[in-house]
């Protein structure tokens, strides 16, 4: 009898190589699975930038004078001007000044400030509202008829307004859908 392994089991490599191998080849894989399942570190967002510091009132009065023209996210228009919004102009789909000259779904008649505090739209919009109705009665008597006139108040969106966003525009419209009458001139 010889001592010698059969032909096929001499070509094989040792045992302790194969384990060896074997480990390795686990070892990796998990170091790679690791880094590819572990959870990315994801940046914490910043809060909102702290509002303006102003004297807080209940209801801000409307600007006597124009505003000059402020850069925001929403539609916002200094007093005086001449405007289409998408909710009274089938043909637009953002707000747009107008000449007062021509035909124009409404006229800016005062900028509020709105309130802090308020938590969701419907409590911007009825702020908004609040804020504006003084406004727009005052343009309303001074027409001298020739209604009905709308109260059209434009502001943020929730999200602007948490952001520090506060003011709106308080407009005077002639129609209070799209579609509608349209004033053809500046008003009084």
């Amino acid at each position: 009898m010889s001592t010698e392994p059969p032909p096929a089991a001499a070509s094989r490599p040792p045992r302790g190589l194969v384990l060896a191998v074997a480990a390795v080849l686990v070892l990796l894989l998990g170091v790679t699975a690791t880094v590819l399942l572990w959870p990315e570190h994801r940046p914490v967002a910043l809060p909102p930038p702290a509002p303006s510091p102003t004297v807080s009132t209940p209801a801000p009065a409307p600007t006597p004078t124009p505003t000059p023209t402020k850069v925001l996210p929403y539609p916002f228009f200094p007093v005086g001007t001449c405007l289409d919004h998408p909710q009274l102009s089938k043909v637009i789909t953002k707000s747009e000044a107008r000449p007062c000259e021509g035909s124009h779904d409404a006229e800016s008649v005062a900028n509020v400030l709105l309130p802090e505090g308020l938590t969701s739209d419907s409590q911007i919009g009825r702020a908004l509202r609040e804020a504006c109705a003084p406004a727009v009665d005052a343009a309303e008597k001074r027409q001298g008829g020739g209604g009905p006139f709308y109260g059209f108040p434009l502001g943020p969106y929730l999200a602007y307004y948490q952001q520090g966003m506060r003011d709106g525009t308080c407009t005077l419209a002639v129609s209070n859908k799209q579609g509608g009458t349209k004033l053809t001139g500046q008003l009084r």
